[in-house]
């Protein structure tokens, strides 16, 4: 994998990051460590309740770690700067509004606002200019890595 390039500022010092680059990844990780919440806590329940269908428990289980893994993944290379972390930080925040939305609906205010307002924010800064630049920055190869 290629690094990307910290662009020069003044005698060889970075450019600082961007305030929303903190935000945006403290969102993700936080989001993150909440899917792996839930995980830990679908675990207990699996050894303390009898589920209807233990298969689909164990992969839901596995579905809920995993996209927590990636969560953790894609908070830290956003940090860092990666071009590709856009994308995935797009599509999952997509998600959450998408479960949100039906979550408001229901009644379940506290639940579906703790799932809008984060994925609105992360939306709202992922498109600033000063983000952009942050995960634009390319290395050697044209790889988009």
């Amino acid at each position: 994998m290629s690094r990307p390039q910290e662009p020069q500022q003044g005698a060889g010092h970075p450019a600082p990051r961007p305030p929303a680059v903190f935000v945006i990844s403290a969102v993700l990780v936080l989001e993150a460590l909440a899917l792996l919440g839930v995980a830990g806590w679908f675990v207990y329940n699996l050894f303390t309740v009898a589920p209807v269908s233990m298969g689909g428990a164990v992969f839901t289980t596995v579905l809920i770690a995993a996209a927590g893994i990636w969560l953790l993944a894609l908070g830290h290379f956003f940090f860092r700067g990666y071009r590709w972390t856009r994308a995935g930080t797009l599509v999952f925040q997509l998600f959450a509004v998408v479960i949100a939305v039906p979550t408001l609906q229901g009644g379940v205010i506290l639940t579906g606002l703790l799932l809008l307002l984060p994925a609105a924010a992360v939306l709202l800064l992922l498109f600033t200019r000063p983000v952009l630049e942050h995960t634009s920055k390319v290395s050697g190869d044209p790889k988009a890595f």
